[in-house]
């Protein structure tokens, strides 16, 4: 893994970024020097966003996901979106780029099969360099008992099939002597031993294998690194203190503040007609208000509006407890089965952004009955309160829609991720993956 501005971020996903960016650069600079006749200046000046871009794109459609490469399917689809959303973004670039820029347009679609070209190619060669295992490290797993439950089992997303990991030894505390040996480990080609309880492990054991040039971690330290989410059971004292979340400065929130009202002013706008076309929608279907108004907690605790388009019928909770929607849920209208599969419904939360309630990333925020009951059987609930709720979240774009308290302590793990690692490149990312998740309807209710 590497670490970017305090986030772990898979290696050879970032290799591959790199690559597109790279590749889609050459690609565009080629075809606008060599065959457009451009000045090689003016050609990587333009190339430059184009490769930008790309990347930017690629993550919006699901191409540096680890799972798409297991469905191909899924791959397929995520580059003809990608060469779709290219060719929209084209012409904008070349609005904006310099004089020479409108170039761009005049060979639209010249440059959008140049940049799926190359996109096309890096996966191919990150298939072959799968398959031929250079891309996999192998591990050893010390656990702490036969049989018994670890969190590494949850650990699909890394020591999966689509994993960076391969678990190529399993150990119990009697084998370390005569089996973890570093010698032997280097000659298995394993560079990293990962144990359910770290204390097992003998301190001069652990030097030794650090000498040697092999990892040790703990379980918890692997699964935060590897699957982005924290061990809510095993947060050490003080760690909320110790977050990111807890130091935002007055540069960084006056930044974040002032991207949330210009990003909600532009998305109202740009989406006005649409919000007109489903007010009307909501009207015509159903007997109703077309808004939707309900209290959820915000930061610190605080109690506020919020603003939604009407989902469901008026009577969706006629005997007044609160309830949790569910999959297929009978108290959808029509109209509101589209609205809510498409994300349309969230659009009026921006009104809460402009109003400074919300952030567009940050935790969902809860009702204060769910609060309550959650903040009673799940440890750490109510420290998600510290940071500002938002339209989408490090969960909401990691985990699939759930109404259950399992669902919800899982969410919690990322929401805590988080907030612990909260920083303006993680809001970038989620931002991006929100792209991904609203075009093909992942963990759509």
């Amino acid at each position: 893994m590497t670490s970017l501005f305090g986030h772990s971020v898979r290696s050879d996903m970032l290799l591959l970024y790199v690559a597109d960016a790279l590749l889609c650069f050459l690609a565009v600079f080629a075809l606008l020097v060599l065959q457009v006749g451009m000045p090689a200046d003016q050609g990587g000046i333009l190339a430059v966003p184009v490769a930008v871009a790309c990347g930017i794109i690629g993550g919006a459609t699901g191409l540096y996901q680890p799972e798409a490469f297991a469905r191909v399917r899924k791959l397929l689809v995520g580059v003809l979106v990608a060469g779709l959303l290219m060719m929209v973004l084209l012409p904008v670039l070349a609005m904006i780029g310099p004089a020479d820029g409108v170039q761009l347009g005049n060979h639209l679609v010249g440059v959008t099969l140049a940049v799926v070209g190359a996109v096309v190619t890096t996966r191919l060669g990150f298939a072959a360099a799968r398959r031929s295992g250079r891309l996999v490290q192998r591990v050893a797993v010390v656990r702490a008992a036969r049989g018994g439950a670890s969190r590494l089992d949850q650990a699909e997303g890394a020591l999966g099939p689509n994993g960076r990991f391969q678990v190529a030894m399993s150990l119990l505390p009697a084998d370390l002597e005569t089996r973890l040996d570093p010698a032997r480990l280097r000659a298995e080609r394993i560079r990293m031993v990962i144990a359910d309880d770290p204390a097992s492990l003998p301190p001069s054991l652990s030097r030794g294998l650090e000498a040697a040039g092999i990892q040790v971690m703990g379980e918890t330290d692997f699964l935060e690194h590897h699957l982005a989410r924290v061990d809510i059971e095993r947060l050490p004292p003080g760690w909320l203190a110790r977050s990111n979340g807890m130091r935002e400065g007055p540069v960084e929130a006056l930044f974040r503040r002032g991207f949330d009202i210009l990003l909600g002013a532009i998305l109202l706008l740009v989406t006005m007609p649409l919000l007109l076309i489903t007010a009307l929608a909501i009207k015509l279907d159903s007997p109703g208000p077309v808004f939707y108004r309900q209290e959820r907690v915000g930061r610190g605790g605080r109690v506020f509006t919020l603003f939604k388009f009407r989902s469901m019928r008026t009577d969706a909770e006629a005997a007044g407890a609160p309830v949790w929607a569910s999959r297929r849920d009978d108290r959808v209208t029509r109209v509101g089965r589209f609205i809510r599969l498409t994300r349309i419904d969230e659009i009026p939360q921006v009104l809460n952004v402009l109003r400074g309630d919300m952030a567009f990333v940050g935790p969902r925020p809860e009702r204060p009955a769910f609060v309550e009951q959650l903040g009673r059987i799940i440890p750490h609930y109510n420290d998600r309160a510290v940071v500002k709720p938002g339209i989408t979240g490090w969960a909401q774009v990691n985990y699939p829609y759930g109404a259950s308290v399992e669902d919800a302590r899982m969410k919690l793990a990322y929401d805590l991720y988080y907030v612990r690692r909260r920083s303006l490149f993680l809001d970038l990312l989620i931002l991006v993956a929100t792209v991904r998740v609203v075009l093909f309807q992942e963990g759509s209710r």
